[in-house]
């Protein structure tokens, strides 16, 4: 388990302020299929040094993902941009809250060489909410897809967005760049907003996926949402409604799991058959692609899953 006072990067600074004050959480055990071996191989540790080598953060590590030993082993890291602190608080979410540094102009280019250095044919950006600029970083995500275009060619690219909730023009700015997958999260159903994610906007969430297709049609879009939260079945495939509605190609549905017990308790172990059950019912409402597992996680697999999408994709045109 994290502990929520990061004393390694700032003695002084809680890593979620606004949580400290809460009253603790409990969580029920985790069952045996949750369980993940401890990081420990090579090619963890190359990948490891590679990203502290270039100053970056990944997601991977600020979020406490639990495939981060199977993803690093492989040299397969997410990278987040635009600083490791977060201007909004979910209840979910494990990375720091508060006011962010300015934005590093060389982050690009960094990302750009790293994606070089670990051979990724495939790649995935993320970021924090940076609701302290004035266009939520758009920009910056456009100029690290460029970056990324030029010094590997070859190299896919997808996106996992914040909701640049009230930054107009925003979207266009980062559609323009053409990423090959854009990624949205809603993270949970509506009913659950104002207690796990209440800056955002349920609906906002829904009309950005569906604005991206208006903008480029060939651009993947994909979205996902955790269970375990104290959601009903029936809101679960309200959601896949609403995201086919827009049109997504792509969605995940994975285990929530609780960072501290600062954060929202974990309400329920969803078991694998359940998982099995939701990825049959999301297919037949036309998913090109839907992964759902305890484990499963925005990032986890893209570079095969993406080769998979491009072939549905193929495949529902002949």
């Amino acid at each position: 388990m994290v502990v929520i006072v990061d004393t390694i990067s700032n003695p002084l600074r809680p890593r979620h302020p606004e949580k400290v004050n809460r009253p603790d959480s409990a969580s029920p055990p985790k069952p045996d299929w949750i369980r993940v071996r401890a990081p420990n191989t090579r090619g963890y540790a190359d990948t490891r040094n590679i990203v502290r080598a270039n100053g970056l953060h990944t997601v991977c590590e600020e979020a406490g993902c639990p495939n981060i030993g199977e993803c690093w082993d492989k040299k397969h890291a997410t990278f987040m941009i635009m600083g490791d602190t977060c201007t909004r608080a979910c209840a979910f979410c494990n990375v720091k809250t508060g006011m962010p540094n300015a934005l590093d102009a060389a982050e690009p280019q960094h990302v750009a060489e790293a994606t070089a250095k670990l051979g990724l044919a495939h790649v995935v950006i993320t970021s924090v909410d940076r609701d302290d600029l004035a266009d939520g970083g758009a920009e910056h995500f456009a100029q690290t897809i460029r970056a990324i275009r030029a010094a590997c060619p070859s190299t896919t690219i997808e996106i996992l967005t914040p909701d640049f909730l009230r930054k107009e023009g925003a979207l266009e700015v980062v559609a323009a760049a053409k990423p090959d997958v854009f990624n949205h999260n809603l993270e949970t159903v509506p009913s659950r907003y104002l207690t796990v994610r209440p800056g955002a906007r349920y609906f906002h969430s829904i009309r950005l996926l569906q604005r991206v297709k208006e903008l480029d049609p060939t651009i993947f879009t994909k979205s996902g949402i955790m269970v375990g939260l104290g959601e009903e079945r029936h809101e679960v495939q309200q959601v896949m409604d609403d995201l086919r509605s827009a049109d997504v190609d792509f969605l995940t549905i994975g285990q929530y799991l609780q960072p501290t017990r600062k954060h929202h308790a974990v309400m329920r172990y969803v078991p694998p058959d359940e998982f099995s059950s939701y990825e049959k019912v999301a297919y037949t409402k036309g998913f090109l692609m839907v992964s759902a597992s305890p484990l499963t996680r925005s990032s986890h697999h893209a570079g095969e899953d993406f080769a998979r999408l491009k072939a549905a994709r193929a495949a529902s045109a002949r």
